[in-house]
């Protein structure tokens, strides 16, 4: 075996397709696979810094992408972003992960480029340990969000290259033999939890590095980008302060102004100051209906949509809306955002072609319409293929169609003058074509609709036998529930598991504080408890001190009387969610029934990743169903089903605050 690492060529590209086609587990799956074709224009449209291979006798058994984008995520300055970071199985135990990424990092102090930023599953152990292990740190989120991923950050190349002309031949001959991060960096633990120090109001992480017989101690500045001190210590004891080099760009902080409102009717606009992402809210729905990123004079740095870097933003008041002018150089780039009897306009102007935007129908109920296709209900992986991790492999949408959402109080229409990518059922990634006067035009049509009256629950028959449910604190949630001979939740009492993307499944039903379900940087979480201890809480309920968060739960002996789980949990930032989880007892694949926006739906779980409901029945492994419900439903209760190879996960949101009462009951039919 003879392993080669060396840049990727356009002629890799059928292979590489191949390679994660063949492989479940590759970071960036597509239903159905993706093409050579889709991989080359993938990689051309994330400007991509560097892509490498690694090769075994002419077969690419191994890759390793370092972006200015992802589609996700856009990198600040002085920021690359890894993805594509796969090896092929029978490859995992040798040299090759190792090899590229240290190549990788190699290549970024090279072009100056000092931080890398990744994502990775904390529910795989492996990756997990891997990136920790190397000196990847977490400066944000510490638990997975809708993406099932966390965020971690590397500073080792930004420290080494901010200190190394003040190092001596000694120290640079060390760092010359490096062949890994591994040897170089102290091991950090594999918790879920932020690596931040807040030092004088500035939020910080440390290092402590091994270069040889020296010891190199740094602090760096997370929100900067650029080492604040660092020492060197040499194998006598003896230290010194390094002098330290301003790295060779300069980050834009986040200015937080206040957003650029208007209002028509029901809707409201928000347009974000820092970033220029214009959000439409509109009565009656919870979370934005709409968001549309800010397309960046600069094409190689658009927007990602989960986030945005802070650009310079000129606004300028207009009738029914705001004018933004962004002035890059010689480049200009103009929009302008109006609001009218339910219309939301965009119109742009530039000097050079802009990046792509990309724009989010936030209904999370309902259908979606496509010329001459039947309505689907909306969800990831329902009708439209979720190409989230690689764009390139996106529907197009033709000009001249005109698709449509519908949920239950809202229908948002959009007419395509230009050919458009649905990347999901609710994502579209845009281009913007001008037109004869030089403009490039986009419309999205909102319309007001009456929701449809609930319609009569079905009658269900209880199951015959006890009613058995067991708590336990330590676990944090209830451990096990019979309904006579039949099993409903999954539990891995008295062990501690991972399921799906959370690391720390100990309970079938608990209750978890998580990010808002509409949070464009995260979305909803995946039930990872609190390393806090639960106290048990009279009658039957635990309490978590820590967050506040506390819930109860009565099962009475008639298994005819439905299960009541109250949550109940302090008011928490913007957003902010309570959230009852279960993990019924199902086969491989089961059925679901689900209310969506008033249409009952009855789907196989095979054949989805995600999807909202108001009401959802699931059929237990025994052939019964277990049913959940809000006990008052409202527009801000709402229910997510997810499919994992772990099996399916439930979970009940309302926004924290107050209490939310949920009914869960188990019957012979489905209860939706």
């Amino acid at each position: 075996m003879s392993i080669t690492i060396r840049p990727y060529d356009e002629a890799d590209a059928h292979d590489i397709a191949e390679l994660y086609n063949r492989h479940r587990d590759n970071p960036n799956p597509v239903v159905g696979g993706i093409t050579g074709d889709e991989l080359r224009r993938e990689l051309a449209e994330r400007d991509t810094g560097t892509f490498l291979v690694a090769v075994d006798d002419g077969r690419v058994v191994g890759t390793f992408g370092l972006f200015h984008n992802t589609g996700r995520r856009s990198a600040r300055a002085g920021e690359l972003i890894a993805d594509m970071f796969f090896v092929a199985p029978a490859y995992r135990n040798g040299v090759i992960t190792g090899r590229l990424f240290t190549e990788a990092v190699e290549w970024m102090v090279r072009s100056g480029c000092l931080v890398l930023r990744l994502t990775v599953n904390p529910a795989n152990t492996v990756a997990f340990r891997l990136y920790r292990r190397v000196g990847c740190v977490s400066v944000g989120q510490t638990v997975p969000g809708e993406d099932g991923n966390v965020e971690l950050h590397n500073y080792i190349p930004l420290i080494l290259r901010s200190v190394f002309h003040d190092l001596g031949p000694e120290v640079k001959a060390a760092l010359g033999g490096l062949n890994s991060f591994a040897t170089v960096t102290e091991s950090r633990d594999d918790e879920l939890r932020s690596d931040v120090r807040v030092v004088d109001g500035v939020r910080t992480v440390d290092y402590c590095l091994a270069v040889g017989e020296f010891r190199l101690t740094a602090s760096v500045d997370v929100d900067r980008g650029a080492v604040r001190q660092a020492r060197i210590t040499g194998p006598d004891g003896d230290s010194r302060e390094l002098r330290v080099a301003e790295p060779p760009y300069r980050i834009r902080a986040h200015r937080r102004p206040e957003p650029h409102r208007f209002t028509s009717g029901a809707l409201t606009v928000e347009v974000d100051g820092d970033e220029g992402t214009v959000r439409v809210l509109g009565d009656g729905h919870h979370g934005p209906l709409f968001v549309s990123t800010w397309p960046s004079c600069r094409a190689d740095r658009p927007a990602g949509w989960r986030e945005g870097e802070p650009r310079d933003l000129r606004f300028a008041p207009v009738p029914g809306g705001v004018r933004i002018t962004e002035r890059c150089g010689d480049d200009e780039i103009t929009g302008t955002v109006t609001l009218d009897e339910g219309a939301l306009c965009q119109e742009f102007a530039f000097t050079r072609r802009p990046g792509r935007l990309f724009q989010t129908v936030a209904l999370r109920q309902g259908t979606l319409a496509l010329d001459g296709e039947q309505p689907v209900p909306l969800g990831l992986g329902l009708g439209v293929r979720d190409a989230s991790e690689v764009v390139a492999a996106a529907r197009v949408l033709p000009a001249g169609s005109a698709p449509a959402w519908t949920g239950a109080e809202w229908t948002v229409r959009m007419p395509v003058t230009a050919p458009a990518r649905l990347i999901h059922s609710g994502l579209l990634e845009r281009g913007l074509e001008p037109g004869p006067d030089g403009t490039a035009r986009l419309r999205t049509e909102f319309h007001r609709r009456t929701a449809a009256a609930a319609g009569a629950t079905p009658a269900v028959r209880p199951l015959d036998g006890a009613r058995r449910v067991q708590l336990d604190a330590t676990a944090a949630g209830v451990t096990s529930w019979k309904e006579g001979t039949a099993k409903v939740l999954r539990s891995p009492h008295p062990r501690v598991r991972a399921f799906g993307n959370n690391p720390r499944w100990s309970a079938g039903l608990w209750v978890t504080a998580e990010p808002a379900r509409h949070s464009r940087a995260t979305g909803l979480g995946w039930g990872v408890r609190s390393t806090g201890d639960w106290e048990p809480k009279q009658p039957f309920g635990l309490y978590e001190p820590q967050q506040g968060i506390a819930w109860e739960l009565d099962a009475p002996d008639d298994t005819a009387a439905p299960v009541r789980v109250v949550v109940s949990s302090p008011a928490g930032g913007e957003g902010e969610e309570a959230v009852l989880w279960l993990t019924p007892n199902t086969g491989r694949r089961t059925t679901l029934a689900v209310d969506s926006a008033g249409t009952r739906w009855e789907l196989d779980s095979g054949d989805f990743r995600q999807i909202w409901a108001s009401a959802a029945a699931v059929r237990l492994a025994d052939g019964s169903w277990l049913t959940c419900r809000p006990e008052h439903p409202a527009g801000d209760t709402e229910i997510v089903l997810r499919t994992t190879p772990s099996g399916l996960l439930v979970g009940c949101a309302a926004p924290a605050g107050g209490e939310a009462a949920w009914r869960l009951t188990v019957g012979d039919g489905p209860g939706v």
